[in-house]
């Protein structure tokens, strides 16, 4: 095969690749319209009960008057800084627990049973005594999204870590390499995919974090409106909102999704 043949062909399999990821936004961008669609109409000839669901309507409604009030910004910019603490503390702390239980076996044999126990917890059932330790504000509400993300952190780095190439670390050992050098050269190089990956699952668990110590104690947030909403009956408050906690968790997955490509793309170019 000659070299513009092959070029060709690269060029045919980078527009069909083109097409199909927009073939696949265009039926994603149907299927939510279709939902929504579905539910206007629904409420609209009776087939679902407005009072309970409200509707695509209301909801935007609601949205607009959220937004004229001024309201919508600050309960958003609270649950949104909540969130953000939460997931840049447990994500930091998690990792750095987990190098620490890699380095030392000891400390692993030790703690990787309480962390085990910990995990299994219902972490609900700690929200009082953080509200009763460091009060009905926003440091109890981080505190119980850390007590969400932390552990799980912990045990996906871990578990990363410890399945990297048994051979490959022999022979860095062999080399005379210190422990800090396996670690920085071959061990998180290695589990950038686990590292990634606990980002990614820390966005969903930030926010379900966030939400519940809102629920527990918040005077803003999102978590505030779904439970104002629901003491007053105003479904249309309750749905823009959860509506509101979707897109924001959408476009917060989204940022962590650019900054790893980035990353990987720089360790492709220093590679």
């Amino acid at each position: 095969m000659s070299v513009s043949e092959a070029s060709e062909r690269r060029q045919l399999w980078l527009r069909a690749g083109k097409r199909r990821r927009r073939r696949i936004r265009l039926c994603r961008l149907l299927l939510i319209l279709g939902f929504f669609l579905f539910w206007e109409l629904g409420t609209a000839r009776g087939l679902i009960d407005a009072f309970i669901v409200s509707s695509p309507s209301r909801m935007l409604e609601t949205l607009l008057s959220l937004c004229r009030s001024g309201e919508l910004w600050r309960h958003l910019w609270v649950s949104v800084a909540e969130t953000a603490a939460g997931f840049l503390l447990g994500t930091a702390l998690g990792t750095l627990i987990a190098v620490a239980l890699w380095w030392s076996d000891f400390l692993r044999s030790v703690l990787e049973p309480v962390l085990i126990v910990l995990n299994a917890l219902p972490k609900t059932a700690l929200g009082p005594v953080f509200i009763v330790w460091m009060g009905a504000g926003m440091g109890s509400i981080i505190a119980m999204t850390l007590a969400i993300s932390l552990i799980v952190t912990v045990l996906d780095v871990l578990g990363g870590f410890l399945s990297t190439d048994s051979e490959q670390l022999q022979l860095l050992q062999t080399m005379g390499a210190s422990r800090l050098q396996q670690l920085t050269k071959l061990v998180i190089p290695a589990n950038l995919d686990t590292l990634m990956n606990a980002l990614k699952v820390n966005v969903g668990l930030s926010w379900v974090g966030a939400i519940m110590g809102e629920f527990l104690v918040s005077r803003a947030g999102l978590g505030y409106l779904i439970v104002y909403g629901s003491q007053v009956f105003r479904m249309d408050l309750v749905m823009t909102t959860v509506l509101l906690l979707g897109v924001s968790a959408a476009l917060m997955y989204r940022l962590v999704l650019f900054f790893e490509s980035r990353l990987k793309k720089h360790f492709g170019v220093m590679g």
